[in-house]
Protein backbone atom coordinates (compact mmCIF):
# COMPACT_ATOMS: atom_id res chain seq x y z
CA UNK A 1 0.00 0.00 0.00
CA UNK A 2 1.02 3.42 -0.60
CA UNK A 3 1.20 5.71 2.13
CA UNK A 4 0.19 9.43 2.06
CA UNK A 5 2.09 10.91 -1.50
CA UNK A 6 -1.61 12.33 -2.48
CA UNK A 7 -0.13 14.92 -4.78
CA UNK A 8 2.39 13.14 -6.31
CA UNK A 9 0.04 10.62 -7.21
CA UNK A 10 -2.26 12.86 -8.46
CA UNK A 11 0.48 14.46 -10.92
CA UNK A 12 1.23 11.05 -12.08
CA UNK A 13 -2.41 9.87 -12.71
CA UNK A 14 -3.21 13.16 -14.40
CA UNK A 15 0.10 12.52 -17.03
CA UNK A 16 -0.62 8.79 -17.46
CA UNK A 17 -4.29 10.06 -18.74
CA UNK A 18 -3.26 13.24 -20.33
CA UNK A 19 -3.56 12.98 -24.86
CA UNK A 20 0.25 14.04 -25.13
CA UNK A 21 3.06 12.53 -24.87
CA UNK A 22 4.83 13.17 -20.83
CA UNK A 23 8.30 13.50 -19.68
CA UNK A 24 8.54 13.54 -16.09
CA UNK A 25 11.44 14.03 -13.63
CA UNK A 26 11.49 12.80 -10.04
CA UNK A 27 14.37 13.47 -7.52
CA UNK A 28 14.67 13.17 -4.15
CA UNK A 29 17.30 11.54 -1.53
CA UNK A 30 18.19 7.96 -1.62
CA UNK A 31 15.65 6.04 0.48
CA UNK A 32 13.07 8.20 -0.26
CA UNK A 33 10.78 6.18 -2.20
CA UNK A 34 10.84 7.36 -5.50
CA UNK A 35 10.78 3.87 -7.41
CA UNK A 36 8.61 2.54 -5.05
CA UNK A 37 6.31 5.39 -6.29
CA UNK A 38 6.32 4.98 -9.76
CA UNK A 39 5.95 1.15 -9.55
CA UNK A 40 2.80 1.46 -7.52
CA UNK A 41 1.54 4.31 -9.56
CA UNK A 42 1.87 2.87 -12.94
CA UNK A 43 1.91 -0.98 -12.04
CA UNK A 44 -0.22 -1.65 -14.95
CA UNK A 45 1.84 0.39 -17.32
CA UNK A 46 4.98 0.24 -17.18
CA UNK A 47 6.40 -1.57 -20.35
CA UNK A 48 10.32 -1.20 -19.73
CA UNK A 49 11.89 -0.44 -16.53
CA UNK A 50 15.91 -0.17 -16.49
CA UNK A 51 17.62 1.32 -13.48
CA UNK A 52 21.49 2.70 -13.35
CA UNK A 53 24.19 1.13 -11.89
CA UNK A 54 26.46 2.90 -8.93
CA UNK A 55 30.19 3.37 -10.02
CA UNK A 56 29.31 0.88 -13.31
CA UNK A 57 31.56 1.20 -16.36
CA UNK A 58 29.39 2.27 -20.25
CA UNK A 59 30.23 -1.73 -21.09
CA UNK A 60 28.21 -2.86 -17.70
CA UNK A 61 25.52 -0.56 -18.14
CA UNK A 62 24.75 -1.58 -21.57
CA UNK A 63 24.89 -4.79 -20.85
CA UNK A 64 22.33 -4.73 -17.92
CA UNK A 65 20.59 -2.35 -20.52
CA UNK A 66 20.71 -5.29 -23.48
CA UNK A 67 19.58 -7.98 -20.67
CA UNK A 68 16.62 -5.91 -19.49
CA UNK A 69 15.41 -5.18 -23.09
CA UNK A 70 15.98 -8.96 -23.87
CA UNK A 71 13.35 -10.02 -21.50
CA UNK A 72 10.82 -8.60 -23.98
CA UNK A 73 9.49 -10.42 -27.16
CA UNK A 74 11.88 -9.64 -30.15
CA UNK A 75 15.43 -9.68 -30.67
CA UNK A 76 17.53 -7.56 -29.80
CA UNK A 77 21.47 -7.17 -30.64
CA UNK A 78 24.20 -5.82 -27.90
CA UNK A 79 24.24 -1.85 -27.98
CA UNK A 80 27.54 -0.61 -28.78
CA UNK A 81 26.33 2.83 -27.50
CA UNK A 82 23.20 4.58 -25.97
CA UNK A 83 22.71 5.91 -29.27
CA UNK A 84 22.27 2.17 -30.31
CA UNK A 85 20.77 1.27 -27.12
CA UNK A 86 17.73 3.98 -27.41
CA UNK A 87 17.04 2.86 -31.32
CA UNK A 88 16.53 -0.61 -30.11
CA UNK A 89 13.65 1.09 -27.36
CA UNK A 90 12.42 2.51 -30.00
CA UNK A 91 11.82 -0.64 -32.18
CA UNK A 92 11.03 -2.70 -29.33
CA UNK A 93 7.84 0.43 -28.26
CA UNK A 94 6.61 0.21 -31.76
CA UNK A 95 5.68 -3.61 -31.80
CA UNK A 96 3.07 -2.56 -28.23
CA UNK A 97 -0.09 -2.55 -28.83
CA UNK A 98 -1.18 -1.11 -25.12
CA UNK A 99 -3.09 2.37 -25.30
CA UNK A 100 -0.86 3.72 -22.42
CA UNK A 101 2.98 2.93 -22.11
CA UNK A 102 5.43 3.72 -19.81
CA UNK A 103 9.05 3.70 -19.75
CA UNK A 104 10.77 4.34 -16.37
CA UNK A 105 14.43 4.86 -16.52
CA UNK A 106 15.44 4.54 -12.58
CA UNK A 107 19.10 5.81 -10.90
CA UNK A 108 19.33 8.00 -14.32
CA UNK A 109 22.53 10.43 -13.06
CA UNK A 110 24.28 6.63 -12.81
CA UNK A 111 24.02 6.59 -15.88
CA UNK A 112 25.49 9.29 -17.89
CA UNK A 113 29.06 8.58 -17.12
CA UNK A 114 32.19 9.72 -18.53
CA UNK A 115 32.48 10.07 -22.41
CA UNK A 116 29.33 7.78 -22.92
CA UNK A 117 27.37 10.06 -24.40
CA UNK A 118 24.54 9.34 -22.79
CA UNK A 119 22.27 12.24 -22.45
CA UNK A 120 23.21 13.35 -25.64
CA UNK A 121 21.47 9.91 -26.65
CA UNK A 122 18.62 10.32 -24.33
CA UNK A 123 17.80 13.72 -25.45
CA UNK A 124 18.03 12.63 -29.57
CA UNK A 125 15.46 9.79 -28.53
CA UNK A 126 12.80 11.65 -26.83
CA UNK A 127 13.45 14.78 -28.92
CA UNK A 128 13.19 12.27 -32.26
CA UNK A 129 10.85 10.00 -30.88
CA UNK A 130 9.16 9.68 -28.00
CA UNK A 131 7.67 13.35 -27.74
CA UNK A 132 5.56 12.76 -31.25
CA UNK A 133 3.70 9.37 -29.04
CA UNK A 134 1.27 10.57 -27.49
CA UNK A 135 0.26 7.75 -25.27
CA UNK A 136 3.89 7.48 -24.18
CA UNK A 137 5.36 8.46 -20.98
CA UNK A 138 8.92 8.07 -19.87
CA UNK A 139 9.62 8.85 -16.18
CA UNK A 140 13.29 9.52 -14.91
CA UNK A 141 14.17 9.19 -11.76
CA UNK A 142 17.13 10.33 -9.67
CA UNK A 143 18.79 10.21 -6.11
CA UNK A 144 21.81 12.97 -7.04
CA UNK A 145 19.00 15.78 -7.17
CA UNK A 146 21.98 18.16 -7.83
CA UNK A 147 22.50 16.41 -11.44
CA UNK A 148 18.85 16.10 -11.88
CA UNK A 149 18.19 20.03 -11.36
CA UNK A 150 21.41 20.80 -12.85
CA UNK A 151 21.55 18.43 -15.99
CA UNK A 152 17.98 17.87 -16.82
CA UNK A 153 15.26 20.31 -15.26
CA UNK A 154 17.90 23.45 -15.85
CA UNK A 155 19.33 21.89 -19.03
CA UNK A 156 20.47 24.68 -21.86
CA UNK A 157 20.10 21.93 -24.61
CA UNK A 158 18.02 19.65 -26.30
CA UNK A 159 16.13 18.73 -23.21
CA UNK A 160 15.46 22.43 -22.22
CA UNK A 161 12.13 22.71 -21.13
CA UNK A 162 11.32 19.65 -22.24
CA UNK A 163 9.80 18.40 -19.15
CA UNK A 164 6.03 18.37 -18.74
CA UNK A 165 6.50 17.59 -14.93
CA UNK A 166 8.46 17.95 -12.14
CA UNK A 167 8.48 16.31 -8.60
CA UNK A 168 10.41 16.83 -5.72
CA UNK A 169 10.22 13.48 -3.60
CA UNK A 170 10.54 14.65 0.37
CA UNK A 171 10.75 12.46 3.13
CA UNK A 172 7.01 11.90 5.31
CA UNK A 173 6.40 14.41 7.33
CA UNK A 174 5.14 13.21 10.55
CA UNK A 175 1.14 12.89 9.15
CA UNK A 176 2.37 10.14 6.77
CA UNK A 177 5.17 8.99 9.58
CA UNK A 178 2.22 8.24 11.81
CA UNK A 179 0.32 6.30 8.70
CA UNK A 180 3.31 4.51 7.58
CA UNK A 181 3.79 2.83 11.42
CA UNK A 182 -0.18 2.27 12.09
CA UNK A 183 -0.12 0.23 8.46
CA UNK A 184 2.85 -1.78 9.78
CA UNK A 185 0.70 -2.39 13.40
CA UNK A 186 3.31 -0.23 15.21
CA UNK A 187 0.95 1.68 18.02
CA UNK A 188 3.15 4.76 19.16
CA UNK A 189 2.20 7.93 20.89
CA UNK A 190 2.54 11.32 19.04
CA UNK A 191 5.14 12.09 21.49
CA UNK A 192 7.08 8.91 20.81
CA UNK A 193 7.11 9.21 16.92
CA UNK A 194 8.39 12.93 17.56
CA UNK A 195 11.50 11.24 18.93
CA UNK A 196 11.46 8.85 16.35
CA UNK A 197 11.47 11.38 13.41
CA UNK A 198 14.50 12.60 15.05
CA UNK A 199 16.61 9.81 14.16
CA UNK A 200 14.94 8.75 10.93
CA UNK A 201 13.93 12.07 9.23
CA UNK A 202 10.60 10.57 7.92
CA UNK A 203 12.76 8.41 5.19
CA UNK A 204 10.63 5.79 4.24
CA UNK A 205 13.53 3.12 3.67
CA UNK A 206 14.37 3.59 7.71
CA UNK A 207 10.97 3.30 8.95
CA UNK A 208 10.58 0.23 7.17
CA UNK A 209 13.52 -1.33 9.39
CA UNK A 210 11.21 -1.47 12.80
CA UNK A 211 9.62 -4.14 14.35
CA UNK A 212 6.73 -4.04 15.29
CA UNK A 213 5.99 -4.91 19.50
CA UNK A 214 9.59 -3.08 20.34
CA UNK A 215 9.48 0.00 22.43
CA UNK A 216 11.76 2.92 20.75
CA UNK A 217 14.24 2.41 23.14
CA UNK A 218 14.64 -0.92 21.92
CA UNK A 219 14.28 0.49 18.16
CA UNK A 220 17.11 2.93 18.74
CA UNK A 221 19.75 0.34 20.23
CA UNK A 222 18.85 -2.09 17.51
CA UNK A 223 19.32 0.20 14.65
CA UNK A 224 21.54 2.49 15.62
CA UNK A 225 24.29 1.26 18.45
CA UNK A 226 24.19 -2.59 17.85
CA UNK A 227 27.00 -3.89 15.88
CA UNK A 228 25.34 -4.64 12.75
CA UNK A 229 22.73 -2.08 13.00
CA UNK A 230 21.46 -0.48 9.97
CA UNK A 231 21.77 3.33 11.04
CA UNK A 232 25.45 2.73 12.00
CA UNK A 233 27.36 3.19 8.71
CA UNK A 234 24.69 4.70 6.54
CA UNK A 235 26.11 8.12 6.96
CA UNK A 236 28.79 7.07 5.06
CA UNK A 237 27.12 5.20 2.40
CA UNK A 238 24.72 8.08 1.95
CA UNK A 239 27.24 11.06 0.90
CA UNK A 240 29.30 8.32 -0.81
CA UNK A 241 26.55 7.04 -3.45
CA UNK A 242 24.98 10.75 -4.22
CA UNK A 243 28.20 13.03 -4.59
CA UNK A 244 31.56 12.36 -6.44
CA UNK A 245 33.57 14.35 -4.06
CA UNK A 246 31.37 13.25 -0.94
CA UNK A 247 33.81 14.10 1.59
CA UNK A 248 33.59 17.66 1.23
CA UNK A 249 29.80 17.34 1.76
CA UNK A 250 30.06 15.32 4.76
CA UNK A 251 32.44 18.07 5.92
CA UNK A 252 30.34 20.79 5.37
CA UNK A 253 27.35 18.71 7.36
CA UNK A 254 29.53 17.91 10.15
CA UNK A 255 30.65 21.79 10.45
CA UNK A 256 26.92 22.52 10.79
CA UNK A 257 26.06 19.89 13.09
CA UNK A 258 27.67 22.03 15.52
CA UNK A 259 25.88 25.43 15.17
CA UNK A 260 22.03 24.81 15.23
CA UNK A 261 21.53 28.33 14.23
CA UNK A 262 23.24 28.26 10.82
CA UNK A 263 26.16 29.30 9.23
CA UNK A 264 27.10 32.10 6.92
CA UNK A 265 29.29 30.97 3.73
CA UNK A 266 32.52 32.97 4.79
CA UNK A 267 31.69 30.97 8.48
CA UNK A 268 31.73 27.68 6.60
CA UNK A 269 34.86 28.68 4.28
CA UNK A 270 36.62 29.72 7.57
CA UNK A 271 35.67 26.00 9.41
CA UNK A 272 36.97 24.05 6.34
CA UNK A 273 39.43 22.66 4.59
CA UNK A 274 36.94 23.72 1.26
CA UNK A 275 38.59 26.31 -0.69
CA UNK A 276 36.36 29.40 -2.00
CA UNK A 277 35.02 29.73 -5.22
CA UNK A 278 33.39 26.86 -7.19
CA UNK A 279 33.93 24.17 -5.31
CA UNK A 280 32.22 25.52 -2.45
CA UNK A 281 29.36 27.06 -4.10
CA UNK A 282 28.59 23.63 -5.94
CA UNK A 283 28.89 21.54 -2.89
CA UNK A 284 26.28 23.71 -1.24
CA UNK A 285 24.06 23.87 -4.06
CA UNK A 286 24.07 20.18 -4.11
CA UNK A 287 23.09 19.54 -0.16
CA UNK A 288 20.65 21.92 -0.48
CA UNK A 289 18.97 20.83 -3.58
CA UNK A 290 19.18 16.86 -1.67
CA UNK A 291 17.58 18.02 1.33
CA UNK A 292 20.57 17.74 3.63
CA UNK A 293 20.79 21.64 4.41
CA UNK A 294 18.65 24.32 3.94
CA UNK A 295 19.86 28.31 3.12
CA UNK A 296 17.77 30.92 4.20
CA UNK A 297 17.67 34.59 4.88
CA UNK A 298 17.53 35.60 8.56
CA UNK A 299 14.86 37.99 9.42
CA UNK A 300 14.80 41.40 8.08
CA UNK A 301 17.81 43.77 8.76
CA UNK A 302 20.26 40.62 7.93
CA UNK A 303 22.36 40.52 4.68
CA UNK A 304 24.18 37.38 4.62
CA UNK A 305 22.19 34.14 4.08
CA UNK A 306 22.81 31.61 6.50
CA UNK A 307 23.05 27.62 5.92
CA UNK A 308 21.56 25.04 8.51
CA UNK A 309 21.31 21.03 8.79
CA UNK A 310 17.84 20.05 8.80
CA UNK A 311 18.45 16.21 8.07
CA UNK A 312 17.72 14.63 11.25
CA UNK A 313 19.41 11.31 10.98
CA UNK A 314 22.81 13.15 9.31
CA UNK A 315 22.09 15.37 12.74
CA UNK A 316 21.56 12.42 15.11
CA UNK A 317 24.34 10.34 13.70
CA UNK A 318 27.09 12.52 14.32
CA UNK A 319 25.93 13.54 17.96
CA UNK A 320 25.52 10.29 19.21
CA UNK A 321 26.45 7.60 16.53
CA UNK A 322 29.80 7.86 15.29
CA UNK A 323 31.49 7.97 18.51
CA UNK A 324 29.72 5.67 20.39
CA UNK A 325 31.21 1.80 20.14
CA UNK A 326 28.59 -0.89 19.56
CA UNK A 327 26.65 -1.91 22.79
CA UNK A 328 23.82 -4.05 23.65
CA UNK A 329 20.36 -3.53 24.38
CA UNK A 330 20.03 -0.65 26.98
CA UNK A 331 22.44 1.67 25.90
CA UNK A 332 19.91 4.32 24.46
CA UNK A 333 17.75 4.30 27.78
CA UNK A 334 20.95 5.41 29.33
CA UNK A 335 21.84 8.11 26.81
CA UNK A 336 18.66 9.90 26.57
CA UNK A 337 17.69 10.78 30.21
CA UNK A 338 20.91 12.67 30.18
CA UNK A 339 20.76 16.63 30.19
CA UNK A 340 22.82 16.58 26.86
CA UNK A 341 19.73 14.90 24.80
CA UNK A 342 17.56 16.80 26.44
CA UNK A 343 19.16 19.75 24.79
CA UNK A 344 19.49 18.17 22.00
CA UNK A 345 16.46 17.00 21.26
CA UNK A 346 15.10 20.84 22.02
CA UNK A 347 17.16 21.64 18.98
CA UNK A 348 15.91 19.07 16.80
CA UNK A 349 12.17 19.55 17.85
CA UNK A 350 12.86 23.48 16.37
CA UNK A 351 13.90 21.94 12.97
CA UNK A 352 11.09 19.63 13.15
CA UNK A 353 8.40 22.45 13.96
CA UNK A 354 9.68 24.86 11.09
CA UNK A 355 9.67 22.00 8.49
CA UNK A 356 6.07 21.84 9.23
CA UNK A 357 5.00 25.71 8.82
CA UNK A 358 2.45 24.60 7.79
CA UNK A 359 0.71 22.78 9.93
CA UNK A 360 1.63 25.60 12.31
CA UNK A 361 -0.21 27.91 10.31
CA UNK A 362 -3.46 25.90 10.20
CA UNK A 363 -3.52 25.31 13.96
CA UNK A 364 -3.08 29.56 14.02
CA UNK A 365 -5.70 29.70 11.18
CA UNK A 366 -3.85 31.77 9.25
CA UNK A 367 -3.62 29.38 6.19
CA UNK A 368 -5.15 31.63 3.63
CA UNK A 369 -2.85 34.85 5.21
CA UNK A 370 -0.03 35.39 3.53
CA UNK A 371 3.85 35.35 6.28
CA UNK A 372 7.16 35.21 6.04
CA UNK A 373 9.07 32.86 8.42
CA UNK A 374 12.28 32.66 9.80
CA UNK A 375 14.30 32.70 12.98
CA UNK A 376 15.84 36.17 14.69
CA UNK A 377 18.96 36.59 16.42
CA UNK A 378 19.98 40.18 18.05
CA UNK A 379 24.00 39.80 19.51
CA UNK A 380 24.79 43.46 19.79
CA UNK A 381 22.31 44.27 22.01
CA UNK A 382 23.50 44.09 25.71
CA UNK A 383 20.89 41.79 26.81
CA UNK A 384 21.07 40.30 23.75
CA UNK A 385 17.87 38.17 22.36
CA UNK A 386 16.81 35.08 20.47
CA UNK A 387 14.11 34.38 18.73
CA UNK A 388 13.18 30.25 17.82
CA UNK A 389 10.63 31.56 15.02
CA UNK A 390 8.65 33.85 14.55
CA UNK A 391 5.66 34.73 11.48
CA UNK A 392 5.70 38.03 10.29
CA UNK A 393 2.20 37.94 8.88
CA UNK A 394 0.05 40.28 6.30
CA UNK A 395 -2.58 40.64 8.46
CA UNK A 396 -0.22 43.04 10.83
CA UNK A 397 0.55 40.57 13.54
CA UNK A 398 3.89 38.90 14.23
CA UNK A 399 3.93 35.10 15.62
CA UNK A 400 7.02 35.48 18.08
CA UNK A 401 6.86 31.38 18.44
CA UNK A 402 8.68 29.57 21.36
CA UNK A 403 9.28 25.89 20.83
CA UNK A 404 9.49 23.29 23.78
CA UNK A 405 10.32 19.85 24.05
CA UNK A 406 9.07 18.43 27.20
CA UNK A 407 7.73 14.79 28.48
CA UNK A 408 4.96 16.75 30.08
CA UNK A 409 3.54 20.11 30.43
CA UNK A 410 5.24 23.28 30.18
CA UNK A 411 4.78 25.52 32.84
CA UNK A 412 6.00 29.50 32.49
CA UNK A 413 7.73 30.48 35.36
CA UNK A 414 8.77 34.71 36.51
CA UNK A 415 12.49 33.75 35.01
CA UNK A 416 10.81 32.85 31.88
CA UNK A 417 8.30 35.09 31.48
CA UNK A 418 10.76 38.13 32.21
CA UNK A 419 13.06 36.66 29.56
CA UNK A 420 10.05 36.74 26.82
CA UNK A 421 8.99 40.17 27.24
CA UNK A 422 13.08 40.94 27.10
CA UNK A 423 12.90 39.71 23.43
CA UNK A 424 9.44 41.23 22.72
CA UNK A 425 11.07 44.90 23.84
CA UNK A 426 14.38 43.98 21.77
CA UNK A 427 13.01 43.02 18.84
CA UNK A 428 10.77 45.53 18.49
CA UNK A 429 13.15 48.06 19.45
CA UNK A 430 16.01 46.46 16.93
CA UNK A 431 13.27 46.32 14.04
CA UNK A 432 11.06 49.14 14.94
CA UNK A 433 8.05 46.95 13.92
CA UNK A 434 4.59 48.47 14.44
CA UNK A 435 2.78 45.02 14.19
CA UNK A 436 1.40 43.32 16.52
CA UNK A 437 3.27 40.85 18.68
CA UNK A 438 1.74 37.38 19.36
CA UNK A 439 3.04 34.87 21.79
CA UNK A 440 2.88 31.67 20.43
CA UNK A 441 4.19 28.53 22.43
CA UNK A 442 4.58 24.95 20.41
CA UNK A 443 4.96 22.23 23.19
CA UNK A 444 4.69 18.61 23.93
CA UNK A 445 1.86 18.44 25.26
CA UNK A 446 0.69 22.42 25.88
CA UNK A 447 1.69 24.37 29.10
CA UNK A 448 0.55 24.48 32.59
CA UNK A 449 -2.01 27.82 32.87
CA UNK A 450 -0.71 30.14 35.56
CA UNK A 451 -0.36 33.75 35.68
CA UNK A 452 2.17 33.97 33.55
CA UNK A 453 0.82 31.81 30.96
CA UNK A 454 -2.52 34.23 30.75
CA UNK A 455 0.14 37.17 31.04
CA UNK A 456 1.87 36.15 27.79
CA UNK A 457 0.25 33.47 25.83
CA UNK A 458 -2.06 34.75 22.94
CA UNK A 459 -1.84 30.86 21.32
CA UNK A 460 -0.75 27.43 21.98
CA UNK A 461 0.12 24.80 19.93
CA UNK A 462 1.22 21.37 20.79
CA UNK A 463 2.22 18.37 18.78
CA UNK A 464 -0.66 17.35 17.71
CA UNK A 465 -1.04 20.09 15.53
CA UNK A 466 2.35 19.24 13.84
CA UNK A 467 0.05 15.72 12.64
CA UNK A 468 -2.56 17.36 10.89
CA UNK A 469 -2.78 16.65 7.18
CA UNK A 470 -1.97 19.20 4.66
Amino acid sequence: MLIGRKSEQKILKDALNSTKAELIVIYGRRRVGKTFLVRKTYKKYIKFEFSGMYNASLKMQLKNFHLQLSEKKGNFYKPESWTDAFHQLRKYIDTLKSKKKVIFIDEFPWLDTAKSNFLSAFDYFWNNYASKKNNLKIVVCGSSASYMVQKIINNKGGLHNRMTEIIQLLPFNLYETELFLKKHKIDFTRYDIVRLYMVTGGVPFYLEKIKPNESLPQIIDRLCFSRNGFLRNEFKNIFASLFKYHENHSEIVRILAKIRKGLTRNDILEKSKLKSGGTLTKTLTELELSGFIEKYLPYKGKKDALYRLTDEYSAFYLKFIENSKPAKSGYWLKIHGKQSYKIWSGFAFETICIKHIDQIKKGLNISGIHTEQGSWVEKNNKQGAQIDLLIDRDDNVINICEIKFYDTYFAINKKYADEIINKINVFKSITGTRKNIFVTMITSYGIRHNKYSHQLTVNELNIDNLFDEI
